[in-house]
């Protein structure tokens, strides 16, 4: 009888350990909070810092909408990437984040009109009802 139970605490320890290595991971997987984020998005910086945007992009793919945003106001300064950052002020905007609306809003004025790049409706968004739905989302939400 002694034996079954050594036997049994050595397999639940065993099955323990298992478990928090599974939670770990699970952990890592885990969008952050918008001020690690945040964090992350200042470690860019003017000169780049590949590894924070990387991780930047990874938490914007994964449905960020702080995520999304930081990456989009990073991108505003790449012409080449100025399609991109409006795509992901969408994105940011329609999932609530209210400053991701006034990004786009802003993007539309520099470039005369909000186009938006879904192809929805017919094509063009007033500043108005981009900041409403935003807010509408944001309210919702909590």
């Amino acid at each position: 009888m002694e034996l079954f139970n050594k036997s049994g605490v050595l397999l639940s320890s065993v099955l323990v350990s298992i478990g928090a290595l599974i939670a770990c991971q699970a952990q890592e997987d885990a969008i952050p909070s918008s001020t690690v984020i945040e964090a992350a998005a200042m470690q860019i910086g003017p000169s780049g810092q590949p590894a924070a945007e990387r991780r930047l992009q990874e938490w914007a793919d994964q449905g960020s909408p702080v995520a999304q945003r930081e990456l989009a106001l990073r991108y505003l300064s790449n012409p080449d990437k100025r399609h991109e950052a409006m795509q992901l002020f969408e994105r940011a905007a329609s999932a609530g984040d209210a400053q991701a609306a006034v990004g786009l809003v802003g993007m539309g004025h520099q470039g005369g009109a909000i186009i938006s790049s879904s192809g929805a409706g017919n094509g063009a968004m007033s500043a108005g009802r981009v900041i409403k739905e935003a807010a509408t989302a944001n309210y919702m939400a909590r």
